[in-house]
């Protein structure tokens, strides 16, 4: 079993706002929420820490979330950045005592890095031992950033990773789904995470505030949970010229199993995984498109989204939980992809990002 790091997992939104404990099993979680109708995905979520041990995820980027968007973003959004600074340090200490649990660890620095992957060198032994799991933690959205001294106190208790933008028109950037550049401080705000060496994720951005970011930005940049437009022509998603930018500025690009952001002609809350016909296989054609622009297999990972707002009713057809994402060695083993690649994608193409960064 290869060792999964997964850079996008949403896990303190499911807890906090959704009021999941996902130290339960999933399965556990399901039969607590059969019958609950107030949001999608409710008794089909697919991530626990338990699943996330059993399919080898023994390291994950976790996210922080809460955004002002302007008009109001599916989720977490509020009113106010006090409000949502507020909400940001409610899920960090969700973190935090879930390490004091044992459930999870930290990862902040190339030394707790290192002695996290030596945990896991053995995923399914390290599963066995119920191992914590490992995050880095993310902020998706910078709307809650209520001033740019905030981006050192964020850094200071372990932030390591930035979106500047959700859904929506954000206070520093506007989202995938708008037109337009950066909004006013956001090439400050940029301009201080190039200066700390908070990464940039470019995940969410506008096409001219992705631009305009890059120029900005001279320090590590991924993109966490994206796809590419060639296969689903949607701005979520990346053109092929973003893609070879990215390539050139060596980021690595997470491939997203939200089921509408893998195949073409899906209608959110509408269309199901059965009438789509959507299985794991189809990410595979989105990994080799970006592979093939690159020339190779190091520019592409995992950023599975997964419960990020949904659950089975929009993940494909053979994925029950997070631990079936190591189904993806086999996909991609057909394809051609060696034992070397395979372990990049999985995991080592993040891991050297990580290590590029904090260096």
């Amino acid at each position: 079993m290869n060792l999964i790091f997964d850079v996008h997992l949403d896990l303190s939104l499911n807890a906090l706002e959704w009021n999941r404990d996902i130290t339960l099993p999933v399965e556990e979680i399901r039969a607590l929420e059969k019958g609950m109708t107030d949001m999608k995905g409710r008794a089909a979520n697919t991530v626990s820490l338990d699943a996330m041990r059993r399919g080898g995820v023994g390291l994950c980027v976790a996210t922080q979330i809460a955004g002002t968007m302007k008009p109001k973003g599916p989720v977490a959004c509020w009113e106010s950045p006090a409000q949502a600074w507020g909400m940001t340090q409610g899920q960090r200490h969700y973190y935090e005592a879930l390490c004091d649990l044992g459930e999870m660890a930290r990862i902040g620095n190339l030394a707790q890095l290192d002695a996290h992957l030596e945990l896991w060198s053995d995923p399914e032994a390290a599963a066995a031992a119920k191992a914590p799991v490992g995050y880095v933690l993310s902020l998706e959205g910078a709307d809650s950033i209520v001033s740019l001294d905030y981006l050192d106190t964020a850094w200071a208790y372990g932030l390591r990773a930035i979106g500047p933008s959700h859904y929506g028109e954000g206070r520093y950037a506007m989202g995938h789904d708008r037109v337009g550049g950066l909004r006013p401080g956001g090439a400050e705000l940029i301009r201080r995470m190039d200066e700390l060496g908070i990464i940039l994720d470019v995940t969410h951005l506008s096409d001219d505030c992705f631009f305009e970011a890059l120029d900005i930005y001279g320090g590590t940049v991924w993109a966490s949970h994206s796809n590419c437009r060639a296969l689903v022509d949607d701005p979520r998603q990346f053109s092929d010229e973003q893609i070879r930018l990215l390539i050139e500025r060596g980021a690595v690009l997470g491939a997203v199993f939200d089921a509408w952001m893998m195949v073409p002609g899906w209608i959110r809350r509408k269309t199901t995984p059965e009438e789509a016909g959507v299985t794991i296989a189809h990410i595979g054609d989105h990994i080799d498109h970006i592979c093939q622009i690159a020339g190779n297999a190091s520019h592409v990972g995992i950023g599975s989204d997964l419960d990020g707002g949904f659950g089975r009713e929009q993940s494909p057809l053979d994925l029950d939980t997070i631990s079936d994402l190591q189904t993806l060695e086999g996909i991609l083993s057909v394809r051609g992809y060696s034992a070397e690649d395979i372990a990049g994608i999985f995991h080592g193409n993040f891991l050297r990002l990580l290590r590029e960064a904090w260096s």
